[in-house]
Order: structure tokens, then C-alpha cells, then sequence
């Protein structure tokens, strides 16, 4: 079953993540679990660049469920190009899509991903409103 992305989505960031030696495993292609890595990596850049790094002692952004679509095996050597969409933004949550790509092959899918994120005041581990500066940049 693969999941598909929205059409509605926003671009809000891309980064360049080089694929590692260590990120194979013994069928010689990037583990699965490796790719799950490269979804939290950009998401976690992205909201540490706009200012929503996650946050034990306040409130911040917990996922609450993940997918990915295994598209083609991305293998070392390389670097895959990441790209950060944001869609549905509600009151206390908003989706996260993720494409990835060589950067030697632009433009060609090797996998697509996602994840539902709440935001959420630690303290009492309840979901909180977006903060309106954050809810603004989703739109």
C-alpha cells in the first residue's frame, strides 16, 4: 500500500544529506530504517531554522505517526537531495511530506514520506494551539 501526497502541499525547506557507508545493510542499499533518519533529519533542520525546535521543558512539535514509500534503493555512494512540504495545518496539528531524490539524479523519486505533528505542551502532555507566528508560516 503506498501513500500518496497531497497535490496541496508547501515547499518550506530542501537540504543536502549525504548517504553513509554505515546507513547499508547486508543487501548493500540504504536500510529501510535509514530512511525514516533522512525524514526526521530535514524535518527537525526545518523547524530548528524557523524556530520550532522541540522542546522537553514547553511546548513544540511531536509526531504522532510516520510513513514512508520506498520508491526505488538508494545505495553509497551519494547525497539525496530532501525536500520539506507543509499541508493542513488545524488548530493543534499539521502534516509533514517529505521527497527524496540523488542529487545526481534530480528529479527522480527514490522515496516519499510523511508525519502527522502535534504541537504540544510537555507539562501536561495534552496538544496545545499552533503558536499564531507558526501557524502563519504553514499557510
Amino acid at each position: 500500500m503506498r501513500f500518496e501526497l497531497p497535490e496541496a502541499k508547501k515547499l518550506v525547506y530542501e537540504m543536502t544529506i549525504p548517504i553513509r557507508w554505515g546507513d547499508m545493510d547486508a543487501m548493500q542499499h540504504v536500510n529501510n530504517a535509514s530512511y525514516f533518519r533522512y525524514l526526521e533529519i530535514i524535518r527537525i533542520e526545518w523547524m530548528c531554522a524557523v524556530g520550532a525546535s522541540p522542546n522537553p521543558d514547553g511546548q513544540g512539535p511531536v509526531i504522532v505517526n510516520a510513513f514512508c514509500n520506498f520508491i526505488k534503493q538508494l545505495e553509497f555512494p551519494g547525497e539525496v537531495l530532501a525536500k520539506q512540504y507543509v499541508a493542513n495545518p488545524g488548530r493543534s496539528s499539521f502534516e509533514t511530506y517529505v521527497t527524496l531524490e540523488r542529487t545526481d539524479q534530480p528529479g527522480l523519486l527514490y522515496a516519499s514520506g510523511g508525519a502527522k505533528t502535534v504541537w504540544v505542551d510537555a507539562k501536561s502532555k495534552t496538544s496545545a494551539p499552533l503558536p499564531a507566528w507558526f501557524a502563519e508560516l504553514l499557510k
